[in-house]
C-alpha cells in the first residue's frame, strides 16, 4: 500500500452556560442552564502523493463562511496549508450555540464567536502536527430505527412506540438507511474514525436547555471512551428532510431518549469499525469553488405588500408576545425590513458561498453549506465520477435548506420561511444548481 500519514486532533468548543440555543422556533429565548456534554472541533488530517488535506468536524449548528475563511487562514499561517485543503464541517447539533444571525432563531454571543476560529484551527493543526503512518479501512453499513421523514410523517411518533428496538418509519426508503465508517489504524490500535449520516440531530428539542452535541455526539463521545486515544468525527449528510424519530417531545423525555438513540446509532458504526475493509490512497485533493446561487425575484412592491400583511398582526385585537404566530410574523417583519433596505439601495441579495470537495484516494466529500434535502443528494451521488463519494451538508457557511424540486414548488417553512430567517430571500432553483455545481466540484477533483 502506498505511503500515507494520517493524523488526528481535537479541541475544546463548549461555549459558557447561559449562551442562546441554536434551533425550534421564533424567539424563545432558549438560554443554555447546563453542559451536559462538552462540545468538540475534531480534525482528521491525511497527507499522500505529496499534499496533505484536513476535515474539522464541529459540534455545530453551523459556522459563518467568515469564521470558516478564519480558520484557514489561521491554519495557512501554523502549518502552511492553502485553503482548499481545509474542510470546516458541522454536525449541525441544536442543542449547542448559535453561530450567525438567523432572525429571532437565538442570539449569537460575539465573545464566543471572536474566539471560535481560533479553537477550530487548533484541532486542524494539533491534527497536522499528529501525522504518521496508518492505513485506512472503510465500510458501509445499514443504518435503521433512527431517523424519519418529517416532510412525509409531519407527526412525531409516541415515545413509547419510538424507544422500542424493532421501531422503523413506515417508509424507511425517504430516509438515510446507510452509515458510512472510516477507520484509521496505526501500530496495531485504532487512532481514530469517520462515519457518515443525514439525520438532523434533535432529539433534544425546544424545551430542552442542555449544551451537548445531541445523539452524534454521545454516540462519538460513547465510541471514544470504548477505544481510549481515538478521536472520532461525525459528518452530517444529507438531513434536509430527514429528522430523528424523536423530536418536539418535553425536556424530561428528550433527555430519556437521547442516550438511547445515540446507542443506536454507535452500534450502527461499531459495526463499521468492525467491517471495514482496507482503502488504498494514493493521493489526496482539495477543491474550493465560489458559487453564489440565484434567489426569487420579488419586486420591491412585492416585498412591501408581505411587510404590510405581518405589521397588520402586530395591530390586531389580543396581540400577544407569547402567540407562536404572532413571533413568527416578527422574524418575517425583521427580515423583510433587511431584505427591503438593500433592495431599495441597489445592493444585492445574492452572496457568494462555497462548494468544497476534499479526495481521499476512491473516497470524495463533497462539502455544500446547505441542509440538503435527500432527492438532491441522491441526484448528485448517483452521476458522480467518484468511486465513492459522500455528500456532506453544513460546510463552510449556513444558508439553511436546500430543497428537492416538489418541496420548492409547495414553498412554505423549508423553501421560504428559513431564507428570510437568514436575511435574504428564496433559492431560485437550487435543486438543479446545487446539483450542478456539486458536480463540478466532483469532477475536479478527479484531477
Amino acid at each position: 500500500m502506498p505511503h500515507m500519514l494520517i493524523g488526528f486532533g481535537r479541541a475544546d468548543i463548549t461555549p459558557r452556560i447561559g449562551v442562546d440555543l441554536a434551533g425550534f422556533g421564533p424567539f424563545r429565548n432558549r438560554r443554555s442552564i447546563a453542559v451536559r456534554d462538552r462540545l468538540w472541533a475534531r480534525a482528521m488530517a491525511v497527507s499522500a502523493g505529496g499534499r496533505t488535506v484536513v476535515v474539522v468536524s464541529c459540534d455545530l449548528i453551523g459556522v459563518r463562511l467568515e469564521t470558516a475563511r478564519q480558520v484557514r487562514g489561521l491554519v495557512q499561517k501554523a502549518v502552511g496549508l492553502p485553503p482548499e485543503a481545509v474542510m470546516v464541517h458541522c454536525t449541525h447539533t441544536h442543542s449547542g450555540p448559535a453561530t450567525r444571525v438567523l432572525h429571532g432563531w437565538g442570539r449569537t454571543d460575539q465573545p464566543y464567536l471572536e474566539i471560535l476560529p481560533h479553537r477550530i484551527a487548533r484541532a486542524c493543526v494539533s491534527a497536522v502536527e499528529d501525522l504518521r503512518e496508518a492505513t485506512l479501512s472503510y465500510s458501509e453499513v445499514p443504518c435503521e430505527g433512527i431517523a424519519l421523514n418529517r416532510e412525509h410523517d409531519r407527526d412525531a411518533p409516541a415515545l413509547d412506540d419510538v424507544l422500542c428496538e424493532d421501531w422503523r418509519p413506515a417508509k424507511p426508503e425517504l430516509t438515510d438507511t446507510t452509515c458510512h465508517v472510516l477507520r484509521v489504524d496505526a501500530g496495531g490500535e485504532m487512532l481514530g474514525f469517520a462515519s457518515r449520516f443525514g439525520c438532523h440531530p434533535v432529539v433534544c428539542c425546544e424545551e430542552t436547555r442542555y449544551i451537548h452535541g445531541d445523539f452524534v455526539g454521545v454516540a462519538t463521545n460513547l465510541l471514544e471512551r470504548e477505544y481510549p486515544g481515538a478521536t472520532g468525527l461525525f459528518l452530517q449528510g444529507a438531513q434536509g428532510d430527514i429528522n430523528s424519530c424523536v423530536c418536539h417531545k418535553s425536556e424530561r423525555e428528550s433527555l430519556l431518549a437521547l442516550d438511547v438513540i445515540a446507542a443506536r446509532y454507535a452500534n450502527c458504526v461499531r459495526r463499521g469499525l468492525r467491517l471495514a475493509g482496507p482503502v488504498e490512497v494514493e493521493e489526496v485533493r482539495g477543491v474550493l469553488r465560489e458559487v453564489t446561487f440565484p434567489r426569487v425575484g420579488w419586486s420591491l412592491d412585492t416585498l412591501r405588500a408581505k411587510l404590510a400583511e405581518q405589521e397588520a398582526l402586530f395591530a390586531g385585537p389580543g396581540a400577544s408576545d407569547e402567540d407562536h404566530d404572532l413571533r413568527m410574523a416578527a422574524v418575517y417583519a425583521e427580515a423583510l425590513r433587511l431584505v427591503i433596505g438593500r433592495v431599495a439601495a441597489g445592493l444585492p441579495v445574492e452572496e457568494p458561498t462555497e462548494l468544497q470537495g476534499i479526495r481521499i484516494g476512491p473516497i470524495s466529500l463533497l462539502g455544500t453549506p446547505f441542509e440538503v434535502f435527500r432527492v438532491v443528494k441522491n441526484d448528485i451521488e448517483s452521476a458522480s465520477v467518484a468511486k465513492l463519494p459522500l455528500l456532506l451538508g453544513v460546510t463552510n457557511d449556513t444558508l439553511g435548506y436546500a430543497p428537492d424540486r416538489e418541496t420548492a414548488a409547495r414553498g412554505g417553512y423549508a423553501a421560504e420561511m428559513v431564507p428570510l430567517i437568514t436575511g435574504s430571500l428564496p433559492f431560485d432553483g437550487v435543486h438543479d444548481r446545487l446539483v450542478e455545481e456539486a458536480l463540478a466540484v466532483d469532477g475536479e477533483l478527479q484531477g
